[in-house]
């Protein structure tokens, strides 16, 4: 029965992971073919880094990546610290809301947001999508995420402490900044980390939201793949791609399971 466990997980691992591994290794690969490896060579990344197009992909990528995860954090942590010292009906109502945008399918999040921004600027008479109809449409699907990581550890929170803090003489922003903050930064860390990968990985919403203008990286793979066919240096780019993303998981994961010894006020004294 063990072994039967094993050869099964192991079948499925093969399953999800064997494409990723035959694209990684064809990246490698010294030809352009993608059914015959011909040799070991870099050739495809260092072309990839020398493809100005691409490039400026990266760059819009990693700067929405960043500007949502960022904004997304810091809105989402503070819904997350409303929510925790609302009333028990309206949390309720509340999380039912926040959990719709991660039911919700990609699509159907990608094709209305797409709309509200046309109508927003048709009514207003000013304004294209682009840029900002991008971050916008990125923070908003990173929102509900933030405030499921960022959640669980304010319930953990002693809030003893910080009402410890303001008897010795703290104020409630110093308490906030040096007592509360601290207790929270592994969910705040975790949120963001998500926030971040979801932005560097997401391709329907941002077909429908991008406009006019430099893709990114993953509208970019998806029109070079429909116009010329997988190239190797979207092979390569993919493997990059991948590798981030998984780095970034196993840091989330890391920290998620990393367990602390909690403060009490002994220790705080």
């Amino acid at each position: 029965m063990r072994f039967a466990k094993k050869f099964y997980l192991a079948c499925l691992i093969a399953f999800l992971y064997a494409p990723i591994v035959i694209l990684a290794v064809f990246s490698f690969n010294s030809a352009k073919s993608t059914g015959v490896f011909m040799g070991f060579s870099l050739n495809w990344y260092i072309k990839l880094f020398q493809n100005k197009t691409i490039m400026n992909a990266l760059r819009n990528t990693l700067l929405i990546a960043v500007c949502s995860a960022f904004i997304s954090t810091v809105i989402g942590t503070a819904a997350a610290l409303g929510l925790h010292f609302m009333k028990k009906t309206p949390r309720r109502i509340a999380l039912t809301i926040n959990q719709i945008p991660v039911l919700n399918p990609d699509i159907v999040a990608g094709f209305s947001l797409m709309l509200m921004f046309l109508f927003v600027f048709k009514h207003a008479g000013i304004g294209t999508m682009g840029f900002g109809t991008l971050l916008v449409a990125h923070i908003t699907f990173n929102l509900p995420f933030v405030v499921i990581n960022v959640l669980p550890k304010i319930r953990q929170f002693d809030r003893s402490l910080y009402e410890a803090a303001q008897d010795l003489g703290a104020t409630p922003a110093y308490a906030f900044w040096h007592i509360t903050v601290p207790q929270l930064l592994p969910g705040i860390f975790a949120g963001a980390i998500f926030a971040f990968t979801l932005s560097l990985d997401d391709f329907v919403v941002s077909f429908f939201t991008k406009g006019v203008g430099d893709p990114n990286l993953s509208v970019y793979v998806y029109s070079q793949t429909a116009k010329r066919g997988i190239s190797p240096e979207i092979n390569a780019l993919s493997t990059i791609m991948f590798a981030v993303i998984i780095t970034l998981l196993f840091i989330v994961t890391k920290q998620n399971n990393k367990k602390k010894k909690p403060i009490t006020k002994g220790d705080a004294t």
